[in-house]
């Protein structure tokens, strides 16, 4: 393997990585939600987790179904919809977000290195396949942020923390690290 293939597979394998650390956190915030309280908006102005839900997952299904050969925004899709929770049920919000990760990871998995030099096309704008999985990588990372704010205002005083505890940081990095490497890296107790 030449050093060129080695950095389009530590890119590919290092996206899957970063995507499934964010469906991770989203599903942790959405799993502390009740059926009824992931389709409350907090304001007129504001999405519920449904819908943020069905957004990611109509935008990972469009850019991701046939990746290497078609517009990443399909004909098919309807955008707008999206934005319209007509989830008849819990079960079918959540089997429409696998589905979407899915295709995603599915994708992504089987993509080489090779195909990093080809050029797709997303709104019929020329893009990289680099461009093309840092674009919905960032948009997947706004939307799971939403998700775990508004799961946390929503599950309040419930809420169990999904990252890293409030003023838990030295503990957390002594478990990975050991107290003797805190307490030597230059930095640890600089403000």
């Amino acid at each position: 393997m030449n050093s060129q293939e080695d950095v389009g597979s530590t890119l590919l394998s290092s996206a899957l990585t970063v995507f499934r650390n964010n469906k991770h956190w989203a599903d942790k915030a959405i799993a502390q939600l009740s059926d009824e309280s992931i389709r409350v908006a907090l304001d007129a102005n504001t999405n519920s987790v449904a819908v943020i839900m069905k957004h990611v997952s109509g935008n990972l299904l469009s850019r991701w179904a046939d990746f290497l050969t078609t517009d990443g925004e399909k004909p098919w899709r309807n955008r707008d919809d999206e934005f319209v929770d007509s989830f008849k049920s819990w079960d079918e919000a959540l089997d429409y977000w696998e589905q979407g990760w899915n295709c995603l990871f599915d994708t992504l998995q089987n993509l080489t290195p090779e195909d990093l030099s080809i050029k797709i096309t997303i709104r019929g704008e020329p893009h990289s396949v680099p461009l093309a999985i840092h674009r919905p990588l960032a948009h997947c990372g706004c939307h799971v942020g939403q998700i775990i704010v508004v799961a946390r205002i929503l599950t309040r005083d419930d809420w169990e923390t999904i990252m890293i505890p409030r003023g838990e940081s030295t503990s957390y990095n002594q478990q990975v690290w050991g107290k003797e490497h805190i307490e030597t890296h230059p930095g640890f107790n600089a403000r």
